[in-house]
């Protein structure tokens, strides 16, 4: 696979230049996507990423001879929010958006661990915002990929930075104890209620129609329950063995991440009286 340039400003749209980090994975597709949004006099930092000395350069690069009024975060992955704090202190802007979060990551994602650094000068709510020279950025609450995290309209264009909630490469990996499957999908349903024009994902390629690409996601994780139903009703119990049966093929790196998402489903329907936790010793999953 060919991968775009890092550290090469590509311009969106007339308000929306993507720079693209250099930290490539298995977890992060080609690497983290950060934003520089706004016109002639100001703009914003969406997603800094990883701490990299030349990706700062490149985003202040990108930036240009305009004044950083914000740097915003989505959630406090450690490959989104770490470069805040240096750039902040480069352009003297405020961190803003997610709150912070300090638990542990019991997931899979080396990458991806909480970045529990990150001390923002201001938390937006939902609805809340900031705002510059013929552009504004307006949080929307999505938590369920973490319980923290953010997307941000930009009601100028139609367009939606959504962070790791949608990508455009990949379903989203929810991973409790802070990934939630409930949240996922409410947040989701928040955004089919939405009139957006396009996504620009944290990882992969502009989601170019929202509305048909969130119905897809609701099917696919619906389809999943399904799946895992079924085969507690035929007596699969275990985790891995739910997963062998419904991820045949899967690369076996991505393994760990498929059965986190598994168990945020199961957690999901116990809530929901579907299912429930039996057995001694090893955790064992059984229909209600």
């Amino acid at each position: 696979m060919t991968h775009p340039p890092t550290g090469v400003p590509i311009a969106l749209e007339p308000l929306v230049l993507r720079v693209l980090a250099p930290n490539a994975s298995p977890y992060t597709h080609t690497g983290t996507q950060s934003y520089v949004v706004g016109g002639a006099e100001d703009a914003a930092v969406i997603d800094p990423g990883p701490v990299d000395e030349a990706h700062l350069d490149a985003l202040l690069a990108a930036v240009g001879d305009r004044r950083v009024t914000a740097v915003l975060c989505t959630h406090t992955h450690r490959d989104h929010s770490p470069a805040a704090a240096p750039l902040a202190r480069r352009t003297g802007a405020p961190v803003v958006g997610c709150a912070p979060l300090t638990m542990d990551d019991a997931g899979p994602r080396a990458d991806a661990a909480f970045d529990v650094a990150y001390a923002p000068d201001r938390v937006l709510a939902d609805g809340e915002g900031v705002a510059g020279e013929g552009w504004s950025l307006v949080a929307v609450a999505t938590p369920g990929h973490t319980s923290n995290h953010l997307a941000f309209a930009l009601p100028e264009s139609g367009a939606l930075f959504s962070g790791d909630h949608v990508m455009g490469w990949s379903t989203t990996i929810v991973s409790p104890p802070d990934g939630d499957m409930t949240a996922y999908m409410a947040s989701l349903e928040t955004l089919m209620g939405r009139d957006d024009r396009v996504y620009y994902p944290g990882h992969g390629e502009a989601v170019e129609n929202p509305q048909r690409f969130v119905r897809g996601l609701l099917g696919h994780r619906k389809a999943r329950e399904g799946q895992i139903l079924r085969l507690l009703g035929e007596g699969v119990g275990a985790i891995p063995a739910l997963v062998r049966r419904m991820y045949v093929g899967l690369d076996a790196t991505l393994l760990p991440a498929a059965e986190r998402s598994v168990l945020a489903h199961l957690l999901d329907l116990r809530g929901r009286g579907l299912a429930m936790e039996t057995g001694a010793g090893e955790t064992l999953w059984r229909r209600n």
